[in-house]
């Protein structure tokens, strides 16, 4: 046996292993995205479609081990290193996706109905199937979480905020529901980037002299909790509505 065909024996276990990591990462990616787009396809359940997710998470996981243990033992040995960086880049993406969510699960309040008013919360109208505040419990864990969420005072008519706050709506794509100006209340739908989830926002003006107060609600319809998306989309809709009118 030539030196060269022994150092090709020896290299074959891990060559194979780095392909079986490639075709692990490439399922880690095909996972959540099969899923997703099922799911927005109406081809199944939600509940079906995380649990394609949840399998390419674990196919990534796989991979991205498998990778770093083969790149640490394959050296220089270009026919194992290729496939096995290949993997690693692949997989890398879904593993920080999934840290992430799990990071967020313990992270934030275990709640998924935000609003800057716990006392007297907006109450959906417009929306399919409008529900009403989940009631003192979820305030409290909302206070603990998230102390900084308040109404917003802006130093305008209610008209121009009202304006304001559609464009707004409209420039972030989200469905708007139903709007009423007289009544000072828009109602509006986003959806999740992926998989498309449905959280149904609304916003109520009132009119105080030459000032508006805004409240805010957002609530997520899938889910009992939210990962800390709502209480951001409300800080981050807000932050932009005043920038809006000039404040």
């Amino acid at each position: 046996m030539t030196r060269n065909h022994s150092r090709n024996v020896t290299r074959a276990p891990l060559f194979w292993l780095a392909i079986l990591a490639a075709l692990l990462a490439i399922a880690g990616i095909a996972g959540p995205l099969i899923g997703a787009f099922g799911t927005r396809s109406l081809w199944w359940h939600f509940s079906a479609g995380l649990i394609y997710a949840e399998r390419g998470v674990y196919g990534a996981i796989a991979a991205f081990v498998l990778s770093v243990l083969l790149i640490a033992l394959a050296r220089r040995k270009q026919g194992v290193l290729w496939p096995a960086t290949f993997a690693l880049v692949l997989s890398l993406p879904v593993v920080a996706m999934a840290i992430h969510w799990q990071y967020a699960a313990t992270r934030y309040a275990p709640i998924n109905d935000i609003t800057t008013d716990t006392q007297n919360p907006p109450m959906f109208w417009d929306v399919p199937n409008p529900m009403n505040y989940p009631g003192a419990e979820t305030a409290q864990k909302q206070h603990a979480g998230y102390p900084d969420l308040g109404p917003l005072t802006l130093a305008a008519p209610s008209g121009e905020v009202f304006d304001a706050a559609t464009r707004l709506i409209e420039q972030r794509g989200w469905e708007l529901a139903g709007a009423d100006q007289d009544e000072g209340r828009i109602e509006a739908i986003a959806y999740s980037a992926l998989f498309g989830f449905a959280d149904e926002v609304i916003l109520r003006l009132t009119a105080e002299g030459d000032q508006t107060l805004v409240d805010m609600r957002s609530r997520s319809r899938v889910g009992g909790i939210d990962r800390g998306v709502n209480a951001r989309r409300i800080r981050d809709f807000l932050d932009d509505l005043r920038g809006a009118v000039g404040q």
